[in-house]
């Protein structure tokens, strides 16, 4: 594999709900980091070191209200947020590892010393609001990575892509009239948090540039495949975004104990191949992943390492697999989605 694949990784993250009964556990990271060290993986990414954020930039998505709340958490055993969403002692620190890790890869990314690369942080992000903790994110990490991107780096457009299971509230809601950031989503749906119809496509300047994907239980690599090249190449190749993140759930995973879908880890190494061509036409390369959610910690695990390994260009993927990938027929919800966007992309 080459060095050019960064990766974000640090004990503290496991400390975020250390000893608390939870799906969302440290164990979802340690069998990653584990996978990591083994000896077909190890020494063959950059090892980035993560920075804290700090609150100036945590106030670029959250109020200073909520903040402050989670500030007051810290080095207290146990509180709860909201009825799914808990922190324990060092949950803050870590919360804000998370955010600042995904700013480290991104000066990474950008400063040329990686093309791209994952951030393996705990908590996740994309149901974290502008003033509330919901669906175990405390601060929504993905949408801090793309204010920082552009308040750092000048970048004037970015495409988030959430394959999470759970429709991204909070990073719809924190561009939802920002014409600056297309947001593009799969998800199960209706499910958890109830956001994410095909109707919700922005408003103001940001009408159209959100895209929602609403899918019911049994969609699997075939048609997600198809979902991505269909509605998210088209309307990206229109779009020309000049930096993508991706909020990288693995909970659609065939056997996750959350979820009602039947993506296999070669059906993330394609979305990233995707997403990787997208990212080398109209970015030179530049994307970072950030991980959300995944409970099957085997899932996880070997998923991981497939996008992985196709960030490195080293894919899992056979010719094969590829061939039936492309050939598969496409889930009639692709004809609904283009039918509600086309008036906002005209090329599709």
């Amino acid at each position: 594999m080459s060095s050019s694949t960064g990766i974000i990784r640090d004990d503290l993250y496991k400390e975020h709900l250390s000893g608390l009964p939870h799906v969302e556990s440290p164990q979802r990271l340690q069998v990653v980091y584990d996978m990591l060290d083994q000896a077909d993986m190890a020494g063959r990414f950059v090892a980035i070191s993560p920075r804290a954020a700090i609150h100036d930039e945590l106030a670029w998505v959250h109020s200073e209200s909520y903040i402050q709340r989670v500030t007051g958490t810290d080095g207290k055993p146990q509180v709860s947020l909201d009825p799914d969403t808990q922190a324990t002692a060092l949950s803050y620190q870590a919360a804000k590892l998370a955010a600042g890790g995904l700013f480290s890869l991104i000066d990474k990314i950008f400063e040329g010393t990686v093309q791209n690369g994952f951030a393996l942080v705990r908590p996740p992000g994309h149901h974290a609001e502008k003033d509330r903790a919901m669906g175990f994110c405390l601060f929504n990490n993905v949408a801090l990575g793309a204010r920082y991107a552009m308040n750092t780096y000048s970048v004037i457009k970015v495409l988030i892509v959430d394959w999470d299971l759970h429709h991204g509230n909070a990073t719809q809601h924190t561009f939802y009239e920002d014409p600056a950031v297309l947001y593009f989503s799969t998800h199960q749906f209706p499910y958890y948090p109830g956001s994410g119809n095909l109707r919700e496509v922005g408003s103001g300047d940001g009408t159209g540039f959100t895209v929602n994907v609403p899918l019911q239980p049994g969609h699997g690599d075939a048609e997600f495949y198809q979902i991505f090249k269909q509605i998210l190449c088209p309307i990206a190749a229109a779009f020309k975004p000049e930096f993508i993140l991706v909020s990288a759930g693995f909970d659609t995973y065939v056997e996750d104990p959350l979820g009602g879908m039947r993506v296999t880890p070669k059906g993330y190494a394609s979305f990233t191949r995707i997403i990787m061509d997208l990212a080398n036409t109209y970015c030179s390369g530049k994307l970072a992943i950030t991980l959300e959610g995944g409970y099957h910690l085997g899932g996880l695990r070997e998923s991981v390492k497939a996008v992985l390994k196709e960030l490195a260009q080293e894919s899992v993927l056979t010719k094969g697999d590829l061939e039936s990938l492309e050939q598969a027929s496409a889930p009639p919800i692709i004809e609904e989605v283009l039918r509600v966007q086309k008036p906002y992309w005209p090329s599709l």
